[in-house]
């Protein structure tokens, strides 16, 4: 089982005039270069700490570019700190004298210190889960001996720091169950060092301790005496941005010292790409993976019961034809494929003949559904699919024949089969955005169901509803979106709505619970999310067709969002909160910078928002293929069009917008929120601009429960005083 950090910019927390393409050789040059200051109005003087502006400006591509607040990039520097530390005690002690801020805390609490379970998994004898007990901050991994045996605790991060610190990163069962390989975080940072931990004894290793485990995801051999990994070289040794070029397949055997690791794969030195490694169960194909982006695959394999001296590595797919996963089983190959197949289809290839022209379709692609995951377990396999943005799962046999559906309780969102490739025990979860997590055990074989686990919150779901509202976008694309709101809310156009959205990296928005929206919920309030293009709602052309320089589809998405829940009357502009982090805080910039008129307030968190800069900081090299590069001339123009820290013009009365940002981001580097802060303070009319920086944080979150509630209450209350709650 590998629990871990997900390869993206970020995983989606639920919870003026527009900037136009360019055209011709030159890149449209922001509102601010064309917006005398002079003209500007008076702006409110809400005490914001002192900030220096600076007269830098570069050449790109012929085209001058101001960047006033860069001196803010260097946060080693003592003066950015003592700017950092003035703005989050401005920020803090404004959202504390917010009224139902208290209340909004309390009620969180309620709901997030409330026992919660992932789906258990079986290796050898054993099976192995994360739960949160009620008043735990931090999950805890247990094991139980057999099915209904004793179960213990196995990993639990609430002990390893006084402050919370220190997190669990990814973590990795030998297929014995006798050994778990996991990472340690501190400060809640992507930065990882691996141990090794013996199951039954619980005796940690002080031998097997991996530095360089940032993106390591252990994957074991057959025999469990060692396994593969990603190492990456320590902090300082290269660039933070190249790093991820630099990153080494390598093997790890248990009682040695890592020095002795042998690299099987060198590295890329490509800082675009991701390189990881797959095995499966016989331990007979091992797999690396260079991921570009999130559209293309290179998969090359090698079969580990040939010599040593006669492995060679041989080409299974090509990132220039679409994006691949592979299983292999019974020394066949399944891929899982967008090749030729927007919506992904399932191919079969023999290794000895892994030429293309010699694939065997099992699974054709559906025009009326995206296939999103494929896994083998019980010896069939586990299909789950997106209709409309609601799960699908299927069985089929390892010919491509259908044998049942899966049966769901609902229209919600569901997970494939998880289990062993040999085992007929399986299990599934289910949940909606108005029912909480359950998890379903099965046989693969007859189809039996019953309920393993069913999350219990002191919530009344059936009080509120999830409606699908399609719109239009600007170009006319009908794009979804799920509006959650009490059963008796009327459309008056004055609900406080708060507007979700992601759009990028592959990630579909589907039906899920989170009970973080409730407290807003039952305050009245509208929680809205949209389905914007850049995800995987409809396959890799939902995907493209916002990525890259057709980013501002994504924007021209959210904003018709925005129209249209006017339209409709669920709410106004001064009611409507835009609300997005990582790549949805890129999505929150563009639209207050672009429609700042649409929207009466803004919770952005861990945003990127400086696009001519951000491959250069962070994770921001493994992004260019999504995003496109500032020093590509094209992708400059594209980027220049829209970048949100260069289309803040003074003058203008923007909504008041709480910026969430975290001091040990090591993902999206935290400059973006500190200049973009800045700029508005700055140039804005309208409301006030917060800076909140979270203590012993990473790019998701402090990895506590308390700071998940204190944020989320500062969010709520930050919203609901500035939407005009009904009375």
């Amino acid at each position: 089982m590998l629990v871990g950090l997900a390869l993206v910019a970020c995983g989606p927390d639920r919870g003026a005039t527009p900037a136009t393409h360019p055209t011709g050789t030159r890149a449209a040059p922001p509102p601010a270069q064309a917006t005398p200051a002079a003209a500007a109005p008076a702006r409110p003087d809400y005490g914001y700490p002192a900030t220096r502006r600076d007269d830098v400006r570069e050449t790109l591509h012929g085209v001058t570019v101001s960047d006033p607040y860069r001196w803010l990039e260097d946060e080693k520097s003592p003066e950015v700190r003592a700017w950092m530390a003035a703005e989050d005690a401005f920020a803090r002690e404004r959202l504390a004298r917010l009224p139902g801020r208290d209340g909004f805390r309390t009620r969180l609490a309620e709901l997030f210190y409330a026992e919660a379970m992932g789906t258990p998994r079986r290796f050898g004898s054993r099976f192995f889960f994360m739960r949160r007990p009620p008043k735990s901050e931090k999950w805890i991994v247990y094991v139980r001996e057999g099915k209904t045996g004793r179960e213990r605790v196995l990993l639990d991060p609430n002990t390893w720091s006084t402050d919370g610190s220190r997190s669990l990163g990814s973590w990795s069962v030998s297929w014995d169950g006798k050994k778990v390989a996991y990472g340690v975080r501190a400060n809640n940072s992507d930065e990882a060092t691996l141990h090794v931990r013996d199951v039954g004894t619980g005796a940690e290793s002080t031998i097997d301790v991996i530095e360089g485990a940032k993106y390591a995801y252990p994957r074991w051999s057959a025999k469990s005496d060692a396994f593969y990994y990603t190492w990456v070289p320590p902090v300082g040794a290269v660039s933070v941005a190249d790093r991820p070029g630099y990153a080494e397949l390598r093997r790890h055997r248990l009682g040695e010292a890592p020095q002795q690791d042998v690299t099987v794969r060198e590295p890329t030195r490509d800082a675009s790409t991701f390189l990881y490694p797959a095995l499966d169960k016989s331990g007979r194909w091992l797999f690396a993976y260079v991921e570009h982006g999130w559209s293309g695959t290179d998969i090359f394999f090698q079969d580990l019961r040939e010599p040593p001296a006669k492995r060679a590595w041989k080409r299974l797919t090509d990132a220039k034809d679409g994006s691949f996963s592979v299983i292999a089983h019974r020394d066949r190959f399944i891929l899982f494929t967008n090749a030729g197949a927007p919506t992904f289809r399932v191919l079969r290839v023999e290794p000895s003949h892994p030429a293309r022209e010699d694939w065997k379709e099992l699974v054709p692609a559906r025009p009326d559904a995206t296939l999103e995951s494929v896994t083998l377990v019980g010896g069939k396999l586990s299909l789950k699919y997106l209709v409309d943005v609601v799960s699908r799962l299927e069985l089929r046999d390892l010919d491509g024949k259908l044998i049942r559906e899966v049966a769901l309780p609902g229209l919600g969102t569901a997970s494939s089969l998880v289990g062993d490739p040999d085992d007929d025990l399986a299990y599934f979860a289910y949940e909606s955005f108005t029912e909480p997590p359950i998890i379903f055990e099965t046989s693969v074989k007859t189809g039996a169901q019953s309920v393993f686990y069913e999350t219990k919150l002191p919530i009344t779901p059936a009080r509120f509803v999830a409606e699908q509202v399609k719109f239009r976008s600007k170009d006319g694309t009908s794009v979804p979106m799920f509006v959650i709101h009490a059963k008796e809310a009327k459309r008056d156009g004055a609900n406080p709505t708060i507007l979700y959205g992601y759009g990028g990296f592959q990630v579909a928005e589907t039906p899920s619970f989170s009970s973080s929206i409730y407290p807003w919920l039952e305050q009245g309030g509208v929680y809205v999310i949209a389905n914007l293009r850049g995800g995987s709602e409809y396959g890799e052309e939902w995907h493209r067709a916002g990525m890259r320089r057709k980013k501002q589809n994504v924007f021209d998405d959210f904003i018709a969002a925005a129209e249209s829940l006017t339209r409709l009357g669920w709410t106004a502009p001064a009611h409507l909160a835009a609300r997005g982090a990582s790549n949805g805080g890129l999505l929150v910039g563009a639209a207050v910078t672009q429609r700042p008129d649409l929207f009466g307030a803004a919770l952005c968190g861990v945003p990127l928002l400086d696009m001519l800069r951000y491959h250069r900081f962070g994770s921001g090299k493994t992004w260019t293929e999504e995003y496109g590069s500032a020093d590509d001339a094209e992708d400059f123009r594209a980027l220049y069009a829209y970048s949100p820290y260069h289309h803040v013009v003074r003058g203008t009365n923007y909504p008041p917008l709480l910026m969430l940002s975290a001091d040990s981001d090591d993902r999206v580097d935290p400059m973006h929120a500190r200049k973009f802060v800045a700029a508005l303070q700055d140039a804005s009319t309208g409301g006030e601009v917060l800076l909140r920086i979270e203590k012993h944080a990473g790019h998701g979150g402090a990895d506590l429960v308390k700071a998940s509630v204190e944020k989320l209450a500062d969010e709520y209350a930050f919203a609901w005083a500035k939407l005009g709650p009904k009375r």
